[in-house]
This record gives C-alpha cells, structure tokens and sequence, in this order.
C-alpha cells in the first residue's frame, strides 16, 4: 500500500483512498488529490491489485493510518469507498465521508454462475481478464482517461482479489447507512452497481454526473469540482 501527503499541513486532514488499479501518479488522480489539496492536507492512498484478505491487506493499513491522523475526512473512489465504508468504531471516525462511484456491489453484468466460480479458486494471482479494447475501457473509465492510465492499469483481476470484493459487499447488510455520507455516480456506471450507492446514500446526499466509472476522468469534473469540495469540508449541509 502506498500513501503521498499532498497540501498544507496546517489544513484539516483528509484521508484520500483511491481505487483498485488506480496509480497516485497518474495525471486523473493528480487532478482530484491536487483539487482536494486546494483546503484539505490529503493522505492518498494507493491499494494493491492483489490481496487474500480484505481485512489484513485493505482495511487494517487504512485504519492504522487514520488512527495516526486524530480528526479527519474521509473520501474513496470505488474500492477506497467499499474500504471507507468500514472504517467504524472502534476505529477513529471521520467528520465527514464522501464517495465517488462506490464499489458496495458488482454490476449486474458481471454477476452469475461464472463470477461465483471464479471467487473460489484459491488463485491470488491476476487471471481473469477485465475485458475490453483501449477504447472500451475509456468509455468505462471515463473520456480523459489517458493511454498511460489504460496501460499501466491492470488488465486482470485474481480470483482472491475477486472472492475478498464479494464477501466484503456482503458484509455491508451489518453497517448501519451513514447519514452524514454524500455520494457522486453515474447512474450508466458499467463498473460497479450504483444501486447499490441508492441503498445506503439517500437521493439529496447523492450527486449525479455524465460520464463513466471514475469522476475525475470524466468530462464534466469540472462543473463538479466545488461540489466536490465543499461536501468533502461540509458533508451534506454543503448541498443546501
């Protein structure tokens, strides 16, 4: 797991977790940690590929970091939502928690016998194809993605990866909904379910956007940069 600091330190702390296969040195990330940097000191987290335990590899780190941080914020991208979604006591909570495009379940197009038989194979590394051309994956991804963000991304998932993903979008029927939680997605998101963001983030705290799966490399980011913002700082009293 890698983190960067970015911002001023003497701002309020704001742990920033990003998604699966997404690089910190990416141009489209840059743009959201140096947007969110703007009044915030951002804590950006890079999560592996590849784990076998989403508790041990995913969740324990993030919480170790946030408890060294005392008061923060919270924001993640897909992955880094799912991850976020489970930092509840006894570990520090933050004052506030923003999702862009949550991973709390799989789209529906990828569900099915297939998906259940690939979950079980004890196989921790990346086989089983994300699918698609350069250009396909573009659309998904969102318009700005850049050829370097589409070749240095994964082109495949492990089945482990796949199995830790599915039990912890499971795990989700035990946490309470947080009410205090604002959410940005597509409603055409080909990458995760964002019916799934409607179970647990209620329609005024949800903030719809034209593009694909990552907000920060769609065309209309920004026309949503100050929204953004402001509910990272402000949580839902930032919508009006």
């Amino acid at each position: 797991m890698r983190t960067e600091t970015v911002g001023d330190p003497t701002d309020p702390n704001l742990l920033c977790v990003i998604g699966w296969g997404n690089r910190l040195q990416h141009e489209n990330v840059r743009w959201l940690v140096e947007t969110l940097a703007a009044d915030s000191f951002v804590h950006a987290v890079e999560i592996p590929d590849v784990v076998t335990s989403f508790e041990r590899e995913y969740l324990d780190p993030v919480r170790e970091l946030a408890e060294t941080l005392g008061t923060y914020r919270f924001i993640g991208h897909s992955t880094g939502g799912l991850i976020g979604a489970y930092l509840r006591d006894p570990a520090p909570e933050p004052t506030t928690r923003t999702y862009l495009s949550p991973w709390w379940g799989f789209a529906p197009e990828t569900t099915g016998p297939l998906l259940s038989l690939v979950q079980r194979l004890p196989i921790s590394r990346p086989i089983v194809p994300t699918g698609g051309t350069r250009e396909e994956k573009r659309a998904a991804i969102g318009e700005l993605a850049t050829d370097r963000q589409l070749r240095e991304g994964p082109d495949a998932a492990a089945p482990t990866f796949l199995r830790e993903a599915g039990r912890a979008h499971v795990g989700l029927a035990a946490i309470d909904p947080d009410p205090t939680a604002v959410a940005f997605c597509t409603l055409t998101d080909p990458v995760v379910d964002p019916r799934r963001v409607g179970d647990r983030i209620a329609a005024d705290r949800t903030i719809l956007y034209d593009g694909g799966h990552e907000l920060f490399s769609s065309r209309s980011r920004t026309e949503h940069r100050k929204t953004l913002r402001a509910a990272v700082r402000e949580g839902p009293d930032a919508l009006g």
